[in-house]
This record gives C-alpha cells, structure tokens and sequence, in this order.
C-alpha cells in the first residue's frame, strides 16, 4: 500500500517527478500546435500526449521502476500504452467537457491582458485532466504494467 510502504511513496514520487516533466512536454507541444500553428484542440492534445506518453515510457521504465524487469521492454511497452490509450480517452472525455466551463469561467474574470481566457479556459481543463489521468496511470501501471517488482 502507498501510504504505508516507503519504496512505494518514493515510487510515487518519482512517477509524480516524470509526470510533471511529461506536463511539461505536454502543455508546451500542445500550446506549441495549439496556440502557435493553429492545429485544433483536440487534436493538438492527442498528439502532445503522445510525446509525453513516450518520455514518461522511458523514464519510469529506467527511473522509477528499474527492478523491473521480468517482463520485455516491448511487452512493457504495449502494457503502458495500453494504460495510456485509455488514459487519453479519459482526458479527452474531461477536457472536451470542462474546456469550454473554464473558459466561461475565465471570460468572467480575466478582462485584458497577455491570457486571453481561451488560453486559461483550455489550460485549466488540460490541468485537470491531467491530474485525474495521473492518479489514473500509477495505480493501473504499478499493478499491472510493472507487477513484477517487489
């Protein structure tokens, strides 16, 4: 149990770590496409994602799990994806219903200024998402993805 086991919070400290350096590559790759190249929402996310979701693959498997491995590299890999595919469907579902209350929100408070409330608006449903997809991600990877260390 996390909240018991030390090796489990330090594992979840260090998943948090990469997730908040996949946060990174995921907010700027997708305000990049977004806000940048004009590509639509939607899509921009899924492929920022994507990035993330790569980064994140490689750095748990070396960095937060490196006793694991039991199991090949590949079949890791396509369990991983397999979490994250349904992670994106999840997120997706969120952002696609949150976005546009944030951005009434945001329209409602921000009058001026370098943050128009379509930035804020999306950024705060990607936020969220995020969060409830990372909560999402650990336990279903630690018990599956990586069940093979200790």
């Amino acid at each position: 149990m996390i909240l018991t086991n030390k090796k489990e919070q330090t594992r979840f400290l260090r998943f948090m770590a990469v997730g908040i350096f996949g946060a990174i590559i995921d907010f700027g790759i997708f305000n990049l496409l977004h806000d940048l190249i004009s590509i639509p929402f939607l899509i921009a996310q899924a492929i920022s994602f994507t990035l993330a979701v790569i980064s994140n693959f490689i750095w748990n498997r070396y960095w937060t799990y490196p006793d694991s491995r039991s199991k090949p590299i590949s079949r890791q890999l396509v369990q991983f994806f397999v979490v994250n595919i349904i992670g994106l469907l999840i997120r997706t579902e969120l952002i696609n219903g949150l976005h546009n209350v944030f951005i009434q929100a945001a329209t409602t408070i921000v009058h001026g200024g370098f943050l128009s409330p379509d930035i804020i608006g999306n950024n705060a449903a990607l936020a969220t998402a995020i969060i409830v997809v990372m909560l999402w991600n650990f336990i279903v990877n630690r018990y599956w993805t990586y069940n093979d260390v200790d």
